[in-house]
């Protein structure tokens, strides 16, 4: 039996036969055209044919996945309306008399390699979603149809070197146990989609799980990015036994989801929820989210042309915000710059992007993208419980300067006579070692703060979470971020601030008896953990995690930490054994 270990991409643990999943290659040579205007008019006609694909695709995301997850096409369409690419793929036509398919392969591979040279996830995650869309368009333009999977006749554990978001909506899901990939992150679109379609998925295991052999038998553990080659029926017997009782717990967990997390002693704990758009919003709402501890705004910037309006934002804003009616909503500004290439912001290029003028940062220079949405979410506050929080902050000034932006608009709002929020709460996102620790003078300054522990463990531990060969150094159990967020905590609640948590751990089932030990406030997560959450901290005693907290602070490792965990809470045991 042979175990290999990835990135985590969607939950769940799956038993089947391996099916390679391998694309036929598209094999294009530069020739020379004598009428550049018929190859163009032949392109178009090839991007056109794409679009509709794009759009049965979009449909059938829409049947299976959910609205939120089907966008991700949407977004696919409007790379083929991209004018900077297009733009590029006609010149070249036009300029070197070649050809299409050479032209648009040359390009969309040009664009791709931008975008995965980017520090930031998102945007390397980004750089498959344009291979997908080129691929497309030359595989119409070649006259090649799409048939990797058409040997698959059994359930099984889809293996490949990467998938795009269009072959993971078109297999056919009652064959698919689960997804394997070379290569990819947590944060490809392809992990977004095996999460909403409750896939287990591992990303980014390393060539060698190519080498196995169709028909294999492997179990597939996407909690702990976790996959075994050819194990022994005691093994299977047990991964299966894990199966059922993950099933029983989460079914009781849904159950009781609407209810309070009140711990055993009687501490009450807000479980809330992140998210990105009205669909998340009402994903929320069905798991029992009494609110939102991080609304990503930046979606409404990405993969379009130009800046979204007040009005735009003000309506996208508003949409979500009346769907949790009085619940708090914690609305994050913009969290973009740097190394994220929005070509209509006229972002310079920086040498190392990723500690560059991003986030906050960048808002505070460019007023003119800042105060439009500060001022579109003072505008839909209005009758709901909205909440500002600044991402990326290091030192006490940027949120006094953010504050006079805000102070700014609300006197303008007034002298124009428009209604808006007032007397909302401000705080940061703590996602920056320098800020955790100046946490004690930060907390003068805010209303409440917000641990981003993605970002958090990574810049503490100076490792990359979405490089493979470090991404285990990227650990929120590692001691020296826990001992962060302690002083966090202690900082804010000496200054009578509440403190939320909106990174992947808050959503852990393991760091829920730590993070109620430290003092934690509220726990923010993706919408489907919500009900497991809950029912974890109605099984704790808040006294009795302080005890477990402090004596988790003095291991070594995450392993120690974890397995310290267990013992001391062993009904947790059963939802991660």
């Amino acid at each position: 039996m042979k175990h290999l270990t990835g990135i985590p991409a969607s939950r769940g643990i799956c038993i089947g036969p391996v099916f390679p999943f391998v694309r036929q290659d598209l094999r294009v040579e530069s020739y020379c055209v004598d009428d550049v205007q018929a190859e163009i008019k032949r392109l178009n006609g090839a991007i056109d044919k794409a679009k509709d694909q794009i759009s049965q695709i979009y449909q059938k995301a829409l049947t299976e996945a959910s609205k939120a997850d089907a966008e991700i096409f949407q977004a696919h369409r409007m790379i083929l309306e991209d004018p900077e690419l297009l733009k590029e793929v006609k010149s070249k036509i036009e300029k070197d008399s070649i050809c299409a398919e050479f032209a648009m392969m040359t390009t969309a591979q040009s664009f791709s390699d931008r975008m995965a040279a980017m520090q930031d996830e998102y945007f390397k995650a980004r750089a498959t979603d344009i291979m997908d869309v080129g691929s497309r368009v030359l595989r119409i333009l070649l006259g090649v149809a799409e048939t990797p999977t058409a040997d698959l006749k059994e359930p099984s554990v889809i293996i490949a070197d990467d998938l795009t978001p269009s072959d993971t909506v078109m297999l056919d899901k009652s064959m698919v146990l689960g997804f394997c990939t070379a290569r990819g992150s947590a944060t490809s679109h392809t992990a977004i989609l095996a999460r909403g379609l409750a896939i287990p998925a591992v990303s980014g295991i390393g060539a060698e799980i190519l080498k196995v052999s169709k028909g294999t038998r492997v179990i597939l553990d996407g909690t702990n990015a976790e996959v075994l080659i050819d194990p022994d029926d005691a093994t299977v017997k047990q991964y299966q036994q894990r199966i059922e009782t993950a099933h029983t717990i989460n079914e009781a967990a849904m159950k009781h989801a609407h209810e309070p997390a009140i711990t055993k002693d009687g501490v009450r704990l807000e479980v809330v929820s992140n998210i990105g758009n009205v669909e998340g919003a009402r994903a929320s709402i069905e798991n029992g989210a009494e609110g939102v501890g991080l609304l990503r705004t930046e979606f409404l910037y990405l993969e379009r042309t130009s800046v979204p309006t007040e009005e735009e934002q003000y309506q996208a804003y508003k949409a979500i915000l009346d769907v949790f009616g009085k619940l708090p909503v914690v609305l994050r500004t913009l969290d973009v710059g740097g190394d994220k290439e929005i070509s209509y912001m006229g972002l310079a290029a920086e040498s190392n992007s990723f500690l560059g003028q991003r986030a906050l940062r960048l808002c505070l220079v460019r007023p003119d993208i800042f105060k439009p949405q500060m001022r579109a979410a003072l505008r839909a506050g209005v009758g709901n419980n909205l909440k500002i929080m600044f991402p990326m902050v290091a030192i006490a000034q940027e949120v006094r300067d953010a504050r006079k932006v805000l102070e700014e608009c609300i006197r303008e709002l007034k002298a124009e006579g428009k209604p808006f929020a007032e007397n909302i709460e401000v705080g940061i996102m703590v996602e920056i070692p320098s800020a955790a620790l100046v946490a004690d003078q930060l907390a003068k300054e805010v209303d409440f703060f917000s641990i981003g522990t993605n970002d958090l463990s990574q810049y503490t531990m100076a490792a990359d979470r979405t490089n493979p060969k470090v991404a285990d150094l990227s650990n929120a159990f590692y001691p020296a971020v826990l001992r962060l967020i302690r002083e966090v905590i202690k900082a804010a609640h000496a200054e009578g601030k509440w403190v939320g948590m909106c990174g992947e751990l808050a959503g852990e089932p393991l760091a829920a008896p730590i993070l109620l030990g430290l003092g934690l406030d509220e726990f923010s997560m993706n919408p489907p953990m919500v009900p497991l959450i809950k029912q974890i901290l109605r099984g704790l005693d808040s006294k009795e995690m302080k005890a477990v907290a402090e004596q988790v602070l003095q291991l070594e490792s995450p392993q120690q930490i974890e397995d310290f965990v267990k013992e001391k809470v062993p009904f947790i045991a059963q939802l991660v054994d």
